[in-house]
């Protein structure tokens, strides 16, 4: 589609460009090469829930975001689709699996997570963010929660975490845990108990 010869995009699809001086795309692709291997393991933890995980330069303030593929359904088009009584489950399947997980490469919370990851790539607590941080992309990107009871569970964590609520026995009892897909197989009574590793200040 055009308007007045200029042709118009989606932004929440993916392949948006944005123009940039040759100082920006100069620093973006520094960050870019730095950030890459850290969404190779983003995309190791979240597996089939994102198509890939790539680094974006339309991200200013916001540490990462979920894009559909340009074909693909938008946030609003797959709540409509989810809500038809007769809907083709096969071809719901299909369309609202393409997700692209785009992260911003100068987020203080993405340049953590990477020295995290850089220093230890089976660290519980960076895969435990990572999760956290695609659930919280889920809700600002306009799409539904799959499990909202799971997202409930690490929040309190976090909470928890934030509170110093917990001690040798919570330890205990999150190493049994194991990592966090695990977590989304437990019970709301596990999930509860427990604890989340702390994090580095």
């Amino acid at each position: 589609k055009e308007y007045d010869g200029k042709k118009l995009i989606c932004a929440s699809k993916e392949g948006l460009a944005m123009e940039e001086t040759e100082d920006e795309k100069k620093a973006f692709e520094e960050a870019k090469s730095k950030t890459e291997g850290l969404c190779t393991l983003m995309k190791e933890v979240l597996g089939d829930n994102v198509e890939k995980v790539v680094v974006s330069a339309r991200l200013a303030e916001s540490p990462c975001c979920l894009v559909t593929g340009e074909y693909g359904w938008s946030a609003n088009m797959e709540r409509i689709m989810r809500a038809q009584a007769l809907r083709d489950s096969s071809m719901s399947s299909y369309m609202s699996s393409k997700k692209t997980m785009e992260v911003n490469p100068t987020h203080p919370i993405i340049e953590a997570l990477r020295a995290k990851a850089e220093a230890d790539r089976s660290d519980k607590t960076a895969r435990d963010l990572i999760w956290l941080l695609y659930d919280c992309a889920i809700i600002t990107s306009g799409f539904s929660l799959d499990s909202p009871t799971t997202f409930a569970s690490r929040i309190h964590r976090l909470i928890k975490l934030g509170l110093s609520i917990g001690g040798d026995e919570d330890d205990a009892e999150d190493a049994d845990l194991g990592d966090l897909p695990e977590l989304e197989a437990d019970s709301d009574e596990e999930a509860d108990d427990g604890g989340m590793e702390e994090v580095d200040k």
